[in-house]
């Protein structure tokens, strides 16, 4: 739908300084689309070993240039009450040395990786001579849209330039100030090596306005991916003129199965909750097989409760923890993103997989146990992108899969499912040679 056949026609002043200001963000949205897609051309002609060393080369200046992102971040923080940010969002804000040399390290590893454009997936040479292949090709042009963390940046534009895609990023604006700075460093970076000038773009204004204008230009945009609140994702997915890659949100799950190793269940439970309760595969519930809910609820209650964890339970679970809050439906089915965790004991395998299959959010759930059969059925029975046995949640994660970094973790059956990385970020093309043949 084009602006004019939105705009409100009315000789009121505010009227026409509304259309103006309208008409101003959907030729700056025009214009950035347009230059995406033209740096996207360019793209494909670039070679595997400039990409490479554009990402290895943005890597050491991520790290020359450290003392820049931490003061931009500074600003960032400093505006956090203002905005209302919770501990786990600002947690998710906050960058340190560490976490700037985890973002050049990422980088590093995408650049190791093979390149995913060009590669053969299948081939086959039909009777008449014709060689069939199925080459892997890039995207096109994606907007992404992503909350609070400002590693995320790296990541994105890294993905993107590997896989051969141009991409627009819209940060959250409790983080405009490190958004801003990474990409700086990146976009100056790329262009010293050769790559498109335009192949990454920040947006750099605050208009709401202004993803509603993307979301209308599918002459432009190839695919969205929005990375954030669930109510964005769901106003993205309804406005979309284009394929839209979701990543909802992550109702995660731990259960505790009546054979499992209560040691290595306390292990589990406190790194899923504990170790970062602000991100996607944090754990947001736990479940307890009754045979073994007298002797691990108050242990696991202990441990978490001395970390900061609010416990929610269900009416069998304050039997043993009556000190606790009771847990309702809403609380099963939440996506705390902080330290709170709602707990419930199931008769067995079965009550837990219907629970989770009812509650979760198709993103990451994990199972403790020390029988193989139960751990089968658990793989086979819950329906999500993954699924962990005997591991916590937290490693539901691109790196930690291998594939470098990730652009979000889809929670979609079509196209990608889990970490979104290089292949993800490619679709395929149907490539023929031939020697003169024709149909007869």
């Amino acid at each position: 739908m084009s602006f004019t056949a939105r705009a409100t026609v009315s000789g009121d002043p505010q009227s026409q300084a509304h259309r103006e200001d309208a008409s101003d963000v959907w030729a700056y949205c025009e214009q950035l689309g347009r230059k995406a897609k033209e740096a996207w051309r360019h793209m494909a002609q670039v070679r595997g070993a400039v990409k490479d060393a554009a990402l290895r080369r943005a890597a050491q200046q991520l790290r020359a240039r450290q003392a820049e992102i931490l003061q931009a971040n500074q600003e960032d923080l400093a505006r956090a009450a203002e905005l209302g940010l919770t501990a786990a969002q600002i947690d998710r804000l906050q960058l340190n040395p560490k976490r700037i040399e985890s973002m050049a390290v990422g980088l590093e590893a995408v650049a190791a990786l093979p390149d995913p454009v060009g590669q053969i997936i299948e081939g086959s040479v039909r009777p008449n001579g014709l060689e069939i292949r199925k080459v892997r090709v890039p995207l096109g042009v994606i907007f992404f849209i992503y909350e609070s963390r400002p590693n995320v940046t790296a990541d994105a534009a890294a993905l993107a330039l590997k896989s051969g895609n141009a991409i627009i990023l819209r940060g959250g604006k409790e983080a405009v100030a490190s958004n801003t700075a990474i990409f700086r460093i990146l976009s100056e970076t790329f262009r010293e090596v050769g790559i498109p000038e335009h192949a990454v773009q920040l947006i750099d204004r605050p208009e709401r306005a202004i993803v509603t204008e993307f979301l209308h230009l599918p002459q432009y945009i190839d695919l969205v991916i929005p990375r954030g609140g669930e109510g964005l994702i769901r106003t993205v997915a309804e406005e979309a003129q284009m394929p839209v890659l979701k990543h909802y949100k992550g109702n995660c799950h731990v259960y505790v199965d009546a054979s499992a190793d209560l040691e290595m269940a306390e292990r589990i439970v406190v790194n899923a909750k504990c170790q970062r309760p602000g991100v996607c595969n944090a754990a947001e519930s736990l479940l307890v097989h009754q045979a073994v809910a007298e002797q691990f609820l108050p242990r696991i209650a202990h441990a978490l409760e001395q970390r900061g964890v609010e416990l929610r339970g269900c009416p069998r679970t304050r039997q043993y923890l009556p000190h606790i809050r009771a847990a309702t439906e809403e609380d099963f089915a939440a996506e705390y993103l902080d330290l709170i965790i709602s707990v419930a004991v199931v008769d067995d395998l079965e009550a837990a997989i219907a629970h989770i299959n009812r509650f979760g959010s198709g993103h990451t759930d994990a199972i403790v146990t020390g029988n193989l059969m139960a751990a089968q059925r658990f793989v086979n029975g819950v329906d999500s992108a993954a699924v962990m046995i005997n591991a916590s949640t937290r490693f539901h994660d691109g790196y930690e899969f291998g594939l470098g970094a990730e652009i979000g973790i889809s929670t979609d059956k079509f196209h990608a499912r889990g970490p979104c990385g290089l292949t993800e970020l490619t679709t395929y093309k149907w490539v023929v040679w031939g020697e003169g043949q024709v149909r007869e």
